[in-house]
């Protein structure tokens, strides 16, 4: 996984970045924990520069973040709700958990979109309940843009420093990276399958 994932960006280059952060947005297939560490690395050996790295990965991120927005702006929180109600199995997103974030963002506004871009997992989602509310579209890109640059920014220094280690590190990170996936891949297979099960439990009377 690690040599794919940076054989990839080596061939796409900047694109590359920012396509795999606006997937990894829109439908995490491989963590930004692990696209943007390599893209750093990339830059560290001469392949990209570091800066355009955070430009490119900070643009597919909020694109995705701002896709996530639209819908949640448009489709609305009853709809949005009712698709959770009907589809939830394979969203893995019962109407319960939908109302629980719409409510956490409502205690916290614009800073759980700040805060939010910094959770992995809750980052992808956390644009749904801002775009329902109609939060402002430049008041959100300006929040969700602060979050999404020092995360990106993290990641990408981190992977730039540690390149003097490349060879020791890709040693141990392919079979990790493989391993990150796998688990994304067996967490979701998990939450479909126990779906109905979960969802008896919160409301045993409708059993």
């Amino acid at each position: 996984m690690f040599d794919w994932i940076t054989g990839a960006i080596d061939s796409m280059g900047l694109f590359g970045v920012a396509l795999f952060m606006f997937l990894e947005n829109v439908f995490p297939p491989i963590p930004s924990e692990l696209i943007m560490p390599l893209a750093g690395f990339n830059a560290a050996r001469g392949d990209m520069n570091l800066i355009t790295v955070i430009i490119a990965g900070s643009i597919g991120s909020l694109a995705g973040a701002q896709l996530w927005y639209e819908i949640g702006r448009r489709i609305g929180r009853q709809r949005i709700r009712a698709l959770a109600d009907r589809h939830g199995r394979w969203l893995t997103v019962s109407p319960d958990e939908f109302d629980q974030a719409d409510h956490w963002f409502e205690r916290h506004g614009g800073m759980a979109v700040l805060i939010g871009r910094l959770i992995p997992t809750v980052r992808t989602f956390i644009s749904v309940p801002a775009g329902i509310a109609r939060m402002g579209r430049v008041h959100f890109l300006l929040l969700s843009g602060i979050g999404t640059v020092a995360w990106t920014s993290l990641l990408a220094v981190l992977g730039y420093v540690l390149e003097g280690g490349y060879d020791a590190v890709s040693a141990w990170l392919d079979p990790v990276s493989t391993a990150v996936v796998v688990a994304l891949i067996g967490a979701y297979l998990y939450r479909v399958a126990t779906y109905g099960r979960r969802q008896r439990r919160k409301h045993p009377l409708d059993a």
